[in-house]
């Protein structure tokens, strides 16, 4: 089931973890998509983001989100959403990501950096 909205994107995501359908978590993300991992690392390939979300995926990690702000300009959206994970250990992030609507109209995330505040808080 493809995302009708930028916040579909959560929802779906959240679904697709629970259910540890990795396949259908990756197909929420742009062809383009990069994904910043905590250590500020970014992945720029999907064999990289496939191995950064398959351990969630396998433990059908629960997420819990809330949207704070959508911002849309055209095919673009900027989403600030706080999660609530609950592997490997409970934890809470405040993301920021990014959306684009798809030639079909739907929405795939193509930014992903859920760690953006905490890694930047210290400095």
């Amino acid at each position: 089931m493809p995302a009708h909205s930028p916040e579909d994107i959560c929802r779906l995501f959240q679904q697709y973890m629970a259910a540890g359908d990795l396949d259908a978590v990756r197909s929420l993300y742009d062809p383009e998509a990069v994904f910043v991992k905590e250590s500020g690392e970014v992945t720029q390939s999907r064999d990289e983001l496939r191995q950064e979300l398959a351990p969630y995926a396998a433990m059908r990690t629960r997420f819990a989100y809330t949207i704070k702000q959508v911002v849309q300009a055209g095919d673009i959206a900027l989403l600030h959403t706080e999660w609530q994970v609950s592997f490997p250990e409970r934890i809470s992030v405040y993301a920021i990501e990014v959306a684009r609507r798809q030639p079909d109209g739907t929405w795939r995330w193509l930014i992903g950096d859920p760690f953006t505040v905490g890694r930047n808080a210290g400095s």
